[in-house]
């Protein structure tokens, strides 16, 4: 049967870059035309990188946005491109809004009407355009903030003989939607172009909705997603081909940027003649949750420093199991060379503490220095001697030890332009085992949403992959502590992780109530106070700084609860 040959654009996009997102696809539509694709299809959004959030409201975004699209049509050749863009509506599309015509979910009539657009493009001309129907507007997704959905029949388009339709992102997930509606036009290709971040579990239930949407629409789908970290989300490629039964054809590595080339099988395609050979292409390796979560954050971490132009990373090494993971992951982000520890022993740090910080920073090769907080710490208590009036202090002595932590990190941060990367995983920021403007203190959190037991797995994954203990047993086998009195350990103040992490896993990402939990078999006293301390510390949690999501539910842009709040259910 002859084929089409479909490129599908897996790339890196930065949010707000228009010139340079241009350039990169101006540049993979000319490799797509060397490789004999008759289509490349590009992510959702792609122009200006995704989620461009209150950009949209700026004046001129979305005219540089149109003069950038016109840049993309100028230079296209005989490929058939597909290009995510944001388009601006005509004056009659808003006196339709006004007039009640289009949904209520419609921007407020003094902004212009905009939509979440995807063009197609041929020998220097505008082929058409498919305006987005389903506009995602939960979890992380707020488009209907910006957008209004397309209406009227879903176009359709032809290249090289074939008859394909478009479709973005939300429209695939939707039953009877505007993949349905193609597959009525009995289209032998339908192209989704996509900005899905990931979390755990994604990629499984991603493959099963495109599955679903083609057999529904008894046609074969190509789904292009981007891949790369754009502030708190993180996207993970998985770019794929999927066969009318819903059979997976073909599927991407993950992770990577990567222009996927594919030969499909349609009935009515126009053979090109003598265009260069492809590999013959089977379904990406499935990666283990710790492999997924990994690859995640070294992504995320990689591209939050380089898109912010630091060259450099500084964190604070405890000696602890949540430092000796960001060190481990900022290695493999952004190299050995670039990653500089600082060892901050006080009058209550242990002589294995330093030395299992040491051993890490020498297997991991970082630069590492020590920076004894004992002459800060003292001056400070002088300083508020008289103010204290000599009464037992304990915790606000103990939160002095972290700040200065904070304020020595955020020293060298200063000096050389390090970003300081901040180490809390989610089971302590969740209840609030954090100070406030000490180790809460960062400018990017890379396990803010990992749970400590995943922290654990996540160690035992790296050191697995690299066949010895580049993380110290040690720091995986003793028993947590911040460090900041005597003896201390986190079990004297919270329960076991083994016990805390199932209770959060159905309150802040479940969003269960307390009896639910308590049914699940969980100590009715515990929950009552882990809920308790969950919400208590959601003012905290605003003055975090931001992280990569790999869960369902994260801190931040997901999950969002009033500060002031007396409701325990």
């Amino acid at each position: 049967m002859p084929s089409l040959r479909v490129g599908l654009a897996q790339l890196n996009t930065v949010v707000g870059d228009i010139d340079g997102n241009t350039s990169r696809i101006i540049e993979v539509m000319a490799r797509a035309t060397e490789r004999g694709c008759d289509i490349v299809a590009f992510p959702e959004l792609a122009i200006t990188g995704y989620p461009p959030e209150d950009l949209l409201l700026r004046s001129g975004f979305v005219d540089d946005v149109r003069t950038a699209l016109d840049r993309i049509v100028s230079a296209s050749g005989s490929t058939t491109a597909i290009i995510g863009f944001v388009e601006q509506g005509t004056a009659s599309q808003r006196a339709a809004i006004d007039h009640g015509e289009v949904a209520e979910s419609a921007p407020e009539a003094s902004r212009p009407v905009l939509f979440n657009a995807a063009a197609v493009v041929a020998n220097g001309a505008l082929s058409g355009v498919y305006r987005k129907r389903e506009l995602p507007n939960y979890s992380v997704f707020d488009e209907a903030r910006y957008f209004v959905p397309g209406d009227g029949p879903v176009p359709t388009f032809e290249t090289h003989g074939v008859r394909f339709g478009v479709s973005i992102c939300e429209d695939a997930w939707t039953h009877d939607g505007p993949i349905a509606e193609l597959g009525r036009q009995s289209v032998e290709l339908i192209i989704n172009i996509n900005a899905s971040p990931f979390n755990v579990g994604k990629s499984q239930e991603r493959a099963a909705v495109v599955s679903e949407r083609a057999r529904e629409a008894s046609t074969k789908i190509a789904y292009v997603n981007q891949v790369g970290g754009q502030d708190e989300l993180v996207f993970d490629g998985d770019s794929m081909v999927v066969a009318a039964d819903g059979t997976m054809l073909a599927r991407a590595p993950r992770f990577v940027e990567d222009l996927f080339v594919v030969d499909v099988e349609v009935a009515h395609a126009n053979e090109t003649a003598n265009r260069p050979q492809i590999e013959a292409l089977g379904t990406a390796e499935t990666l283990s949750e710790e492999a997924e979560v990994w690859n995640a954050l070294v992504l995320a971490t990689r591209d939050f420093v380089a898109k912010n132009r630091f060259s450099d990373v500084v964190i604070g090494l405890s000696g602890g199991v949540d430092s000796a993971l960001v060190a481990a992951i900022a290695v493999d982000a952004v190299g050995a060379e670039h990653v500089h520890g600082v060892l901050m022993p006080s009058r209550y740090s242990s002589d294995h503490s330093i030395s299992d910080a040491v051993q890490l920073a020498e297997n991991l090769g970082v630069d590492h220095r020590t920076i004894a907080i004992e002459p800060g710490h003292a001056a400070l208590m002088e300083m508020l001697a008289s103010s204290y009036d000599g009464k037992a202090i304990g915790l606000a002595e103990e939160n002095l030890q972290s700040r200065l932590r904070a304020v020595t990190l955020m020293g060298l941060s200063n000096a050389f332009g390090w970003l300081l990367l901040n180490t809390g995983n989610k089971s302590e920021s969740s209840v609030g085992y954090s100070t406030l403007y000490g180790d809460s203190a960062g400018g990017y959190a890379v396990i803010k949403d990992v749970s400590k037991l995943l922290v654990y797995r996540l160690c035992r994954y790296r050191n697995e992959r690299a066949g010895r203990e580049l993380i110290p047993e040690n720091v995986l086998v003793k028993p947590p502590s911040a460090e900041l009195r005597p003896d201390q350990r986190d079990d004297q103040s919270l329960p076991p992780y083994e016990e805390l992490d199932p209770i959060l896993a159905m309150y802040v990402e479940g969003d269960h109530s307390i009896e639910e939990i308590i049914d699940a078999g969980h100590d009715p006293a515990v929950v009552h106070r882990i809920v308790g301390l969950v919400d208590l510390a959601e003012y905290k949690r605003r003055q975090s700084p931001p992280g990569p999501r790999v869960t369902s539910k994260a801190f931040g842009k997901d999950r969002r609860l009033p500060i002031v709040n007396r409701y325990r259910r």
